[in-house]
């Protein structure tokens, strides 16, 4: 497996790699109890903040959710269905199947400008979709999306391998 250094990276606008959907507003008097899961702009649980049962127009899978508000950049992939708040947007990618390992691999790539937004210099909608990535390319100077798959997945048998060695250990 090729390593990070030794492949060739070129930088993206990420609107020019996923298309960017709009979560919905939902305020806390018209939730309601359930089990679908309410992704809002937090920093932890997956960005899960609460399990309500009031569908809407942003419930969304397989997909990358991006803060632009609240804990801005983070970010998280949702394998599962959920509604998204009007403070986190949906990543899609544009010309290639969503995918678990390459959507995790954009999710570290991403986090990497949390850095320079602050509260002086807002992660809005227009800058995210302008944000500059910096991602493997192949021969053509497309991105890599077997690159960052086949990536992914040594990742997590690295990990696998981490965790049988320690309960056999």
């Amino acid at each position: 497996m090729t390593d990070l250094k030794s492949v060739k990276w070129k930088v993206f606008y990420i609107n020019e790699i996923f298309s960017i959907s709009a979560g919905k507003r939902l305020t806390k008097a018209d939730m309601d109890n359930g089990q679908i899961p309410f992704i809002g702009a937090t920093d932890s649980n997956n960005g899960i903040t609460n399990w309500i049962a009031t569908p809407n127009s942003s419930f969304d899978k397989n997909v990358l959710g991006v803060n632009y508000n609240g804990s801005v950049v983070e970010n998280f992939y949702h394998p599962y269905g959920c509604i998204f708040s009007d403070d986190v947007k949906r990543l899609h990618l544009r010309e290639h199947a969503d995918n678990k390992y390459i959507l995790l691999f954009f999710k570290t790539v991403i986090l990497q400008q949390k850095v320079k937004y602050t509260y002086g210099y807002k992660f809005n909608g227009q800058r995210m979709g302008r944000q500059k990535i910096l991602l493997p390319v192949n021969e053509e100077g497309r991105p890599d999306y077997e690159f960052m798959e086949q990536y992914g997945k040594q990742i997590m048998l690295q990990k696998y391998q981490q965790y049988l060695n320690y309960i056999c250990a």
